[in-house]
């Protein structure tokens, strides 16, 4: 595995996404590092979060090594700016040999130009379309099924 450890993942930002994430990761055994650029996100992270901190700017080397980015099996980027997002995780992938970068995209036209640098990605503005249509397709044919 190459010096990686399979059970370390990076959870860059800690804002309400990042935390409920760091949690889950945390609560289902994984090893959970938590950057964010303000100690008081911290504050957002449940009683149970057994995983570290690091206050620090995640586009700095330094903060990334820090947090063991270069050991970890995946990061993920999840702060509410679109350009930080995808070069943390372009750092992460290309520079450090991070195996899975995963980074929350806001706008869903940037989308192809993370698949590109092999970065998956999660769009919530896409996400909350699909799961509106779906729920208003899904009311709109009730009554007609119903009178049929």
């Amino acid at each position: 595995m190459s010096g990686k450890n399979g059970n370390l993942v990076v959870v860059v930002g800690c804002g309400r996404m990042g935390a409920l994430l760091a949690g889950r990761l945390s609560l289902r055994g994984m090893e959970v590092v938590v950057i964010d650029l303000h100690e008081e996100a911290f504050s957002g992270l449940a009683p149970e979060f057994s995983g570290f901190r690091v206050a620090g700017d995640a586009t700095e080397l330094a903060v990334l090594s820090k947090a063991r980015v270069g050991e970890a099996s995946a990061v993920i980027v999840t702060t509410r700016d679109d350009n930080t997002n995808m070069m943390v995780a372009q750092v992460a992938k290309q520079v450090l040999g991070v195996r899975q970068a995963v980074a929350r995209v806001f706008d869903p036209a940037r989308e192809t130009i993370y698949h590109g640098l092999d970065i998956e990605t999660v769009c919530p503005t896409t996400l909350a379309a699909d799961v509106a249509v779906e729920r208003l397709s899904v009311s709109l044919a009730a009554p007609r099924e119903a009178a049929s």
